[in-house]
């Protein structure tokens, strides 16, 4: 449930309440396992208890002059403090992996304090924000700029005209916060351990000027670097690693507002560790779906995903293993 409200009519403060009962450690649709990557982007259990109701978001968004934003929140995420979204793609969700653009490290799902200022000029957009994991906290060096806040800093720069547009951004996260979703089970491990991960990420996308048989393109990639503290025995940790994703999407076939999309890519996996060595880390993720509209407040989405080799170097030695997954979503909204 959100609920919105506007003091001037340029201004938004923003507060969603959330709830649901998708196991994270057991339910395989919340990423319970064999890997993290089959969690849904609609997934969600608040802490570990199920059913219960908390404040997801809590944000005020204002406009400064005629060409700034700003936002500040005790509970934001990165998505409202960009200037420039870096795909089209999903219309509708299945695998919450889909919705960071092909580059989890630069668009992860940080949630915090913070705030975030956006410029626009034309078709050229700039995006700095901030966000402490652990904000809300005051001891063991948390807080809001503390050296254990769980931070993200992010620089965005994009540019857009009718049917496409260009983005890169660049963000430095503090490891051993979970901040980084979705990874290799060996690449998470790494980003565990204290240090810094620089995450550069490059996008863009096209889409045909009139819904039809084209369908628009949305392509991603990312590039992440980690540096780790001294005390930190680094040998044979991920020093490299990358992701990209390539996604298809009709937004209207047949002017009936159904919609259809489908993506593959590469969850962040390690390509350089300390030492000089690199792991046979990599793997695959697919997907499909069709959303189809029974009202116009309700649509039903059936879907299905096949994850390749999802434990990359951790996979035991001379055996395979990969996930399939199918559901139909059903969306009421009033």
């Amino acid at each position: 449930m959100t609920l919105r409200t506007s003091f001037t009519g340029k201004d938004l403060l923003n507060i969603r309440l959330r709830g649901g009962n998708l196991d994270t450690s057991a339910d395989s649709f919340g990423g319970g396992g064999p890997s993290k990557l089959s969690e849904l982007e609609v997934a969600f259990q608040q802490s570990r208890s199920p059913d219960l109701i908390g404040v997801n978001r809590a944000w005020y968004q204002f406009p400064l002059g005629k060409n700034w934003t700003i936002t500040l929140g005790s509970r934001v995420n990165q998505t409202v403090m960009l200037g420039m979204r870096p795909s089209l793609y999903p219309e509708d969700t299945v695998l919450d992996l889909f919705t960071q653009a092909g580059a989890s490290g630069a668009y992860s799902s940080n949630l915090g304090a913070g705030g975030g200022v956006i410029w626009e000029q034309g078709s050229f957009s700039a995006s700095a924000n901030y966000i402490a994991g652990r904000g809300n906290e005051g001891s063991g060096g948390s807080g809001l700029i503390g050296e254990e806040s769980g931070s993200s800093s992010t620089l965005q720069l994009g540019y857009a005209r009718q049917n496409w547009g260009v983005v890169a951004a660049v963000v430095a996260i503090e490891n051993g916060f979970g901040i980084i979703d979705y990874a290799s089970p060996f690449t998470l491990r790494s980003f565990e351990q204290p240090g810094i991960t620089t995450s550069t990420a490059l996008s863009g996308y096209w889409q045909p000027s009139e819904a039809g048989w084209l369908p628009s393109v949305s392509l991603g990639w990312g590039w992440n670097s980690t540096r780790y503290r001294k005390e930190v025995d680094r040998q044979g940790l991920v020093a490299i690693s990358q992701s990209w994703t390539m996604a298809i999407q009709w937004c209207d076939l047949f002017n009936t507002g159904t919609a259809m999309g489908a993506a593959v890519g590469q969850p962040i996996f390690a390509t350089a560790l300390v030492g000089g060595t690199s792991p046979d880390d990599a793997g695959y993720v697919m997907e499909w779906w069709t959303m189809l509209p029974v009202t116009d407040a309700i649509t039903v989405t059936p879907a299905v995903f096949f994850l390749s080799r999802p434990l990359g170097a951790d996979t035991p030695e001379d055996q395979r293993l990969s996930q399939f997954g199918a559901l139909v979503k059903t969306t009421l909204r009033f």
